[in-house]
């Protein structure tokens, strides 16, 4: 097997660099833990939950992530609106990633 040199490499090109830029972001992994943890969840529980998030921050974010179609954004013709939130299947498939980190937050923390 070749050795690879880390001279030749760029890390914008790998999985990784990609991954990373869909969910990076202060609260990005907050959202997507949120949603995988209570499935679909309106804006204004969302904002309880994540107490320390202001309402325009996570109104980016979802913005953000549904323009990644990581979260898909269901808008009810009522008034006063209503807005549910829930993971994509694309986003869904982040649920292992997201899984290991609970695990490994369980296991290490002092």
């Amino acid at each position: 097997m070749k050795e690879r040199c880390i001279a030749n490499e760029c890390l914008e090109t790998t999985g990784f660099c990609y991954t990373l830029s869909l969910i990076n972001g202060k609260y990005k992994m907050t959202i997507l833990y949120t949603l995988m943890e209570f499935g679909v969840v309106r804006f204004n529980e969302m904002k309880k939950y994540i107490s320390e998030i202001s309402y325009k921050t996570l109104s980016s974010a979802l913005k953000e992530l549904e323009a990644d179609q990581l979260v898909h954004r269901k808008e009810y013709p009522q008034v006063p609106p209503k807005v549910e939130y829930s993971l994509t299947e694309r986003g869904k498939s982040l649920i292992p990633i997201l899984d290991g980190m609970c695990e490994w937050g369980s296991k290490n923390r002092l």
